[in-house]
């Protein structure tokens, strides 16, 4: 595994709150380190969600904004800090390129659906975020749209899928276009449907492959 998967398979967002000295509670709310929080707003298990200021995310996401850290440094730090193994990514070897070249026409065709692939995550990414903040529960008692469930239910799918994308090795990423291709390529579809008080279409649903 990657270091964010690896990070996100191991830490919860609670475990490493709790790590770095905030205090939760037995029901899992602590005041929120992202605003002027009063009173425990703050919901943490695996992810976070804030019903104060709306902040949300997994535990890189929350480490990041805590320590003000990109996402790559926030993951880093947290395998460091919990003694998380994972592969380091190496570069390639460039040696073998010219043993390759017959190979770089598929590779050219390659490139553009990789290209498409993460343009298409990256507007459902924001078209989930928008959702995700358009429609979040005000209070913790309130009925939960389901577009904000969408986003919660989408939104870490997605993030992994451009997380390989931008940061794994070709191979890594061939394997991954191959197999969920037709999942991201079905995102696109999502994009062009109206806006409605549903989540996706079941055949999208069932096109995801965790």
């Amino acid at each position: 595994m990657n270091v964010y998967e690896a990070v996100k398979n191991t830490v919860t967002t609670r475990q490493a709150a709790e790590y770095y000295g905030i205090k939760v509670t037995g029901r899992g709310m602590a005041r929120c380190p992202f605003h002027h929080d009063r009173h425990p707003s703050m919901k943490l298990d695996r992810r976070f969600h804030c019903f104060g200021c709306q902040a949300d995310g997994d535990v890189i996401d929350f480490v990041a904004g805590y320590f003000s850290l990109s996402v790559r440094e926030a993951a880093l730090k947290l395998a460091d800090d919990f003694g998380i193994r994972y592969e380091k990514q190496r570069p390639p070897d460039r040696g073998k390129r010219k043993k390759k070249m017959k190979a770089a026409s598929l590779e050219q065709n390659y490139r553009k659906l990789e290209r498409r692939c993460f343009s298409i995550l990256g507007q459902y990414r924001e078209h989930l975020l928008f959702w995700k903040k358009q429609y979040a529960p005000g209070e913790p008692e309130a009925d939960w749209d389901p577009r904000f469930c969408e986003a919660l239910d989408r939104i870490p799918r997605v993030e992994y899928l451009m997380d390989i994308l931008l940061y794994a090795p070709l191979e890594e990423r061939v394997e991954l276009l191959l197999s969920a291709g037709k999942e991201i390529l079905g995102y696109a579809g999502r994009l062009q449907e109206p806006e409605t008080g549903t989540a996706g279409s079941s055949e999208t649903v069932a096109g995801r492959d965790r």
